[in-house]
């Protein structure tokens, strides 16, 4: 597992590392440098190195990246936009080391051109780092024209200068690296769009902090494929297919038979043993004619093809027979399909997801999930959580970690989905790194639904349910893609692709 630091969180560990471990912030900049030139000789073997070293602590890391290259023998200046006697604290004692060691230097406004044409490999960005708040100022950001103008391999200290180190987001100019090498532990706009994008393969640098304090803290997490291998249920040899779980899923209407199709499709293919589609009778042939291994049970509906009210009744007893229920896919807002949702929702005690127009019915009427006594999972997108929480879809996106959680709780786990889809409960908040643009198409977000309830169903928990849910659906479509190319790639094929994601994480 790997935390997710704000700024902040990270400066704390540090400053609890150099009080309670005998390191210093000297001892943890010399080894965050060492990391640097590690990465550097590693990444970019021969020919010059350029290191652009700020006014901060950032800049003293780059210093003593371009003190150890030089001692190793290769040819770097630093270009820096602030005399090194100007420093103070540990990147002045960085910039007086370096310059002592023969390092050459050279101190300008204007950025240099540097690129493979001027002899120039590699370049370190050590600007600014975790340090940015708001918008870079003069004369930074010509630095970052300079650095993106540049064909030479880029190496970010800590993460790109530019990039808001909380949010991931990018208020003005920002570095696109081609490599990051981060200090102690992840932090949040490594991962976060549009940051990650920017980042670059990130390095995690070990610089001396104990591990003990990094866990400590309560952070977003990233988890390993070895941890969610350890979900993945496994059955006994003598199981019978009542063992591997029995799900409902309650979806569907004339408009949208396909949603009830591509969930039940989906539920089925990761391993549930039995599953049951309960739809409005108006698109029971329909459903009958794509489902060979799933009851397809007709029930009341209205003139416009969706539930009835008259559903609920039959579905309040039919779920009593199940371990799982998946409710919302494709079902309508229309009256008898609201009255139907709300009604689940509010009087089922099995274990439930619900997605799609099943969080849409519950627009002004939040309090029925206060009122379950049983696991729930809810699957929003970010403008259905939008709908819920009565903000926009922008305010979501600008703080996706922030408004997971909001309808999250100890029974209770929320799926937003997107890139970097994020499964919170009230402990724990995970980042999903699998997936591919090629899953941003209609009908995927019925396919997650379908996934999860199967692995609810087969007796996860809300969060495990809906973190490897995520993480088998997004290698799913990156395997889809690399087959199929991102252009071609539909919900369908995600479900085909299943066994390539189970297998990855099987073998």
């Amino acid at each position: 597992m790997y935390r997710v630091l704000t700024a902040a969180e990270s400066r704390s560990i540090e400053m609890d590392a150099t009080q309670d471990n005998e390191l210093t912030l000297a001892q943890l900049m010399w080894a965050a440098g060492m990391a640097l030139a590690s990465v550097v000789e590693e990444r970019v073997p021969e020919g010059a190195i350029a290191v652009f070293a700020g006014p901060g602590n950032n800049g003293g890391d780059g210093w003593v990246a371009a003190q150890h290259l030089h001692q190793a023998g290769r040819v770097v200046r630093v270009y820096t936009p602030r005399e090194p006697s100007a420093l103070s604290g540990e990147a002045f004692a960085a910039a007086s080391s370096a310059l002592e060691a023969g390092v050459e230097w050279e101190c300008r406004i204007e950025p240099p051109e540097v690129g493979v044409s001027t002899g120039v490999a590699g370049i370190v960005d050590a600007l600014l780092g975790i340090g940015l708040s708001g918008e870079p100022r003069q004369p930074i950001p010509a630095w970052i024209a300079a650095i993106n103008a540049s064909d030479s391999f880029v190496l970010s200290a800590d993460i790109p200068t530019g990039v808001d180190s909380d949010t991931g987001r990018i208020p003005g100019a920002a570095v696109r690296a081609d490599a990051t090498v981060t200090f102690s532990a992840l932090k949040r706009g490594l991962v976060l769009l549009p940051g990650a994008e920017f980042a670059g393969e990130v390095v995690i640098a070990d610089v001396g902090v104990p591990t003990g304090l990094i866990a400590a803290v309560p952070s977003p997490e990233i988890w390993t494929a070895e941890e969610y291998r350890e979900l993945v249920p496994r059955h006994a040899p003598d199981v019978h297919k009542n063992g591997r779980g029995r799900l409902l899923i309650v979806a569907g209407s004339s408009t949208y038979s396909g949603a009830a199709v591509l969930a039940a499709r989906a539920a089925v293919r990761c391993g549930t043993g039995y599953v049951t589609l309960a739809v409005p009778s108006s698109i029971v042939p329909i459903a009958q004619g794509y489902l060979l291994t799933v009851p397809v049970v007709g029930l009341p509906c209205g003139r416009t093809g969706a539930f009835s009210s008259a559903a609920l009744k039959i579905l309040l007893r039919l779920a009593l027979e199940f371990d799982a229920v998946v409710l919302g896919p494709g079902i309508t807002l229309a009256d008898g399909a609201v009255v139907t949702a709300r009604g689940l929702i509010e009087r089922l005690s099995v274990p439930l997801v619900v997605d799609a127009d099943g969080l849409n019915a519950l627009v002004d009427a939040g309090q029925l999930l206060d009122s379950r006594s049983g696991p729930t999972v809810l699957t929003p997108h970010p403008g259905e959580l939008a709908r819920l929480l009565s903000v926009t879809s922008e305010q979501i996106q600008a703080d996706r970690l922030h408004f997971a959680a909001q309808l999250a709780g100890p029974d209770r786990a929320v799926v937003l989905k997107g890139a970097g889809t994020i499964t919170s409960n009230d402990a724990h908040r995970v980042i999903n790194t699998s997936g591919t643009p090629a899953l941003a198409t209609a009908g995927t977000g019925d396919v997650l639904a379908g996934i999860v309830g199967g692995l609810l169903a087969q007796g996860l928990s809300p969060l495990d349910a809906g973190a490897l849910g995520a993480y088998v659906h997004g290698k799913a479509g990156e395997a889809a893609a690399e087959h199929l190319t991102p252009i071609c790639v539909t919900a369908e094929d995600v479900i085909e692709y299943l066994p390539a994601a189970f297998g990855e994480l099987l073998r």
